[in-house]
């Protein structure tokens, strides 16, 4: 079993940032994608951004040139540094992490609430 761990976050002013942190502990496949969702009361869960083990990131066009993601391979950690964030983006951001092995496996961490306002 595979688990996720959340840390960092919590409330900033506009136009301050955050780093989020997630680190995967259990039996975790070499080759995998890790990212983060977020998501609010009036809203689907959505992609924020994704790094696979081998370095390619994926951003969501909202976030684009604010939000930095990275991990560490050999600490199966990942990172999101949030630079000028915005009210909009007050949500639970959830730590993602997608492999293959015998079928597609996902999980989760618990998700901790990121607030932006003065």
């Amino acid at each position: 079993q595979v688990q996720l761990v959340e840390s960092g976050g919590g409330l900033v002013q506009p136009g301050g940032s955050l780093r989020l942190s997630c680190a995967a502990s259990g039996s975790i496949f070499t080759i995998n994608t890790m990212g983060w969702y977020r998501q609010s009361p009036e809203k689907q869960r959505e992609l924020v951004a994704a790094v696979s083990t081998r370095a390619y990131t994926f951003y969501a066009d909202s976030v684009k040139g604010r939000f930095t993601i990275s991990r560490d391979n050999a600490k199966n950690t990942e990172y999101l540094k949030m630079s000028d964030l915005k009210p909009e983006d007050t949500e639970v951001y959830y730590c993602h992490l997608l492999e293959y092995v015998q079928g597609r496996r996902e999980y989760w961490g618990q998700g901790n609430q990121d607030t932006v306002s003065s």
